[in-house]
């Protein structure tokens, strides 16, 4: 099929050349010109594990384009999805209008009977508004239905999960447009559950905010183990045998970032304010991840006078391994305090300093200061303090006597547990984790 997507960032991207791995003539839209510029010369402008060598292979096949002619692209095409991003506003709502742009353009230019596919994660209800919104400005006498579509990638394996996802979720209103989603994705032999749009548009949210409560539900359960002396990763152990449980998203820490599971928590607790009901689970999943982003920092305020002119060591800019994202990242919250309280920051990311840089430029800030180093090693030799914020493996294969014989103080304050309690005693390192 013809395929064209608006939006080339983590949703719209990955869909596009994925959907071109499939064989399906794909043309990616993007209002940036030389984003469209550096896409076409093979390079993708965002960190994702194989992305990068799929697009040089689709492009070559001629199976892939990039285009800022959203006429051209939209006019022909059997199916266009909808990967534009749906930022927070300040009060929690998803911001469409990225969305409506898209819809009045789509309007305005399709010339064949065509299904909408909106893969943004959207509000219930939104695609409903798009379809109407689309036909109300609707210039050609065709058909256009929309679909819904939801994602359901993570950055870092956003590839993966996308070829091979746990399942495809498809919602439509009529059997033509099932059955043209159908024919999209034929060729992924992933199943397929079909169902209304606004089931669709609830499915992604229910999940990602499932997957939040989780996560903060194994916080909350850690700060406890702290105070009575258990231990969060046995506990976890012992949990993840029970299959009702499962596990996954068990292991605690300082708290979700990202795209999604911040602004998707906050997204459905405004609509459900707006519609007159409270989702408690999910306020309190929100305000445990809040407090636990700077755990660390309050640790360490209880164990030192001051953080003035000491030199800190921050191992992990970006909100996960595997991508350049910092959104929601906890180096975002505990950056600043440093800064704030006077300290002198090494900093430490294999990929997201870049990113980094553009809101912290090295030299003085605020009371402190601030600076970016090529390995971890380079970020510890005569730190007084550490603070470990991000799990990439170059942070992880670090030894306890790295720490012992590069630092000036050997005092760790670990948000991802990635070391042994034990080892890290037994090497003489003074280490605080999460629930340990």
């Amino acid at each position: 099929m013809r395929i064209s997507v608006a939006g080339t960032g983590y949703v719209g991207l990955v869909a596009g050349v994925c959907f071109a791995e499939k064989g399906h003539d794909v043309i990616c839209v993007d209002v940036d010109k030389k984003k469209i510029e550096l896409m076409e010369s093979g390079r993708s402008p965002i960190y994702e594990t194989d992305l990068e060598e799929m697009m040089k292979r689709n492009h070559a096949k001629g199976r892939l384009h990039y285009t800022t002619d959203y006429a051209s692209a939209y006019s022909n095409a059997d199916a266009i999805f909808i990967g534009v991003g749906t930022p927070e506003l300040p009060n929690g709502s998803a911001n469409l209008s990225y969305i409506a742009t898209v819809s009045r353009q789509i309007a305005e230019t399709v010339e064949k009977d065509c299904l909408v596919v909106v893969k943004s994660t959207v509000p219930i209800g939104t695609n409903d508004k798009v379809e109407q919104f689309i036909r109300d400005f609707l210039v050609h006498d065709v058909k256009v239905e929309v679909a819904s579509n939801p994602e359901f990638l993570a950055q870092g394996t956003a590839v993966r999960d996308t070829l091979k996802a746990s399942r495809i979720v498809i919602g439509t209103e009529t059997p033509w447009a099932e059955e043209r989603l159908r024919e999209i994705y034929r060729d992924f032999d992933i199943p397929i559950v079909s169902v209304k749009r606004r089931s669709a548009e609830m499915i992604k949210y229910a999940s990602n905010d499932f997957l939040a409560l989780k996560i903060s539900y194994m916080n909350d359960i850690a700060n406890l183990c702290e105070l009575v002396g258990a231990d969060i990763e046995e506990v976890a152990e012992g949990m993840s045998y029970d299959k009702r449980i499962g596990n996954l998203f068990l292991n605690a820490g300082i708290g979700y970032g990202g795209s999604c599971f911040p602004k998707d928590t906050k997204a459905l607790k405004y609509l459900a304010a707006q519609n007159g009901y409270r989702l408690r689970t999910v306020e309190a999943a929100v305000a445990v991840n809040e407090e636990q982003k700077t755990k660390l920092i309050r640790k360490a305020s209880d164990r030192l006078i001051t953080f003035n002119g000491l030199k800190v060591a921050v191992l992990g800019l970006t909100f996960k391994p595997g991508t350049d994202d910092l959104r929601e990242a906890p180096s975002l919250d505990n950056i600043p305090l440093l800064l704030e309280a006077g300290a002198n920051i090494v900093a430490y990311d294999p990929v997201g300093e870049m990113n980094f840089r553009r809101l912290y430029p090295e030299g003085s800030i605020m009371n402190g200061t601030i600076r970016y180093v090529r390995s971890p090693v380079d970020a510890l030799k005569g730190a007084n303090i550490c603070f470990l914020f991000t799990e990439w493996p170059e942070i992880k294969r670090l030894t306890a006597q790295c720490f012992k014989d590069l630092m000036h103080t050997p005092l760790i304050y670990d948000g991802r547990n990635l070391f042994k309690t034990n080892e890290m005693k037994l090497s003489g390192v003074e280490y605080y984790s999460i629930g340990r």
